[in-house]
């Protein structure tokens, strides 16, 4: 069975569909499913002294992971075999891969932003980062929206569909609880930095290949590839987080805009390296620039998946 055809399937779903409301309303989402799991260990488990939270920390991870792994595998193994498999499993996989929420949420920035409804556009760019949108002005709003649509395309779409082509069902089903574990305890937090720090080290390695190939995909689209990939290997390294810089990098490159730099998270300045900073601050339309950016490389991916599908 060709685990890069299944994601293909998966992926051409969501981008139809995405995850309907009223699917949503009835049954909720596998990811809230893995987050009411997350949320209950970190309530019964997280506490005692820094020793003790890091272990309870690993426990998390593992009871997490397997109730991820174990279903998913047996799914996976009563797969048929061909065409019924793969759009089986291409079925099963769907809701695991993000890329139609992902352009909607930035569509509801960049719409209001264009316009210059500010009120709208911080509130909608709140809803997909974690900084103080009233703090955003137009330049700020769009960086935070680019910075998003950037990190997120790693995270929501290209690192489960690869971990879905590499290992099938178990491997997306697995990534998807990973990262969300890192997204809910895996921050350095007086609560969280000794509990989640085994969510967020595993977090780190899953994406170290995705987050590359992500922005490898950016820059090839981006109609300048050279200064886009200059750039992401000039300044991906300088950011916070060993991954999220490679598609943010790539993104500032390929747009011609600086990204990243000093940002407020919960009242306090955080005082980030840019990314690309010797270029201009984003205007209100690169943020659909970057939506268009995100769109080609989906539609690159997709063509990756169908190459390796009949390889």
């Amino acid at each position: 069975m060709s685990l890069a055809a299944m994601m293909l399937v998966a992926l051409a779903i969501d981008a139809a569909i995405g995850w309907p409301d009223r699917l949503f309303r009835r049954i909720g989402h596998p990811v809230t499913w893995m987050g009411a799991l997350i949320a209950g260990l970190d309530r019964r488990w997280n506490r005692g002294p820094p020793a003790a939270r890091r272990l309870a920390g690993v426990g998390c991870v593992a009871a997490v992971g397997l109730a991820s792994l174990v279903p998913a595998a047996v799914l996976h193994a009563a797969l048929p075999a061909g065409w019924p498999g793969i759009l089986t499993g291409g079925a099963l996989a769907w809701p695991l891969v993000a890329a139609r929420s992902m352009g909607v949420h930035v569509r509801a920035v960049a719409t209001p932003l264009q316009q210059d409804r500010i009120d709208a556009a911080r509130h909608a760019v709140g809803r997909i980062v974690g900084r103080d949108p009233a703090r955003l002005d137009r330049a700020g709003i769009a960086r935070a929206t680019l910075e998003s649509l950037a990190e997120n395309t790693s995270d929501g779409i290209v690192a489960p569909v690869f971990w879905g082509a590499v290992a099938g069902l178990p491997g997306i089903a697995l990534y998807k609880a990973v990262n969300t574990m890192d997204s809910m305890i895996g921050h350095r937090t007086p609560r969280h930095e000794d509990f989640g720090k085994a969510a967020a080290r595993l977090d780190d390695l899953a994406n170290l290949i995705p987050a590359r190939l992500t922005g490898l995909l950016f820059a090839v689209v981006s109609g300048r590839p050279r200064r886009a990939l200059a750039c992401m290997w000039r300044d991906a390294r300088h950011h916070r987080s060993p991954n999220a810089g490679w598609p943010e990098a790539a993104m500032a490159g390929a747009l011609g805009v600086r990204l990243s730099g000093p940002r407020i998270y919960a009242g306090r300045v955080a005082d980030e390296p840019w990314l690309n900073g010797a270029a201009p601050d984003p205007a209100p339309e690169a943020v659909s620039q970057g939506l268009a950016l995100y769109l080609r490389a989906m539609v690159l991916l997709a063509a990756c998946l169908l190459a390796a599908s009949v390889a």
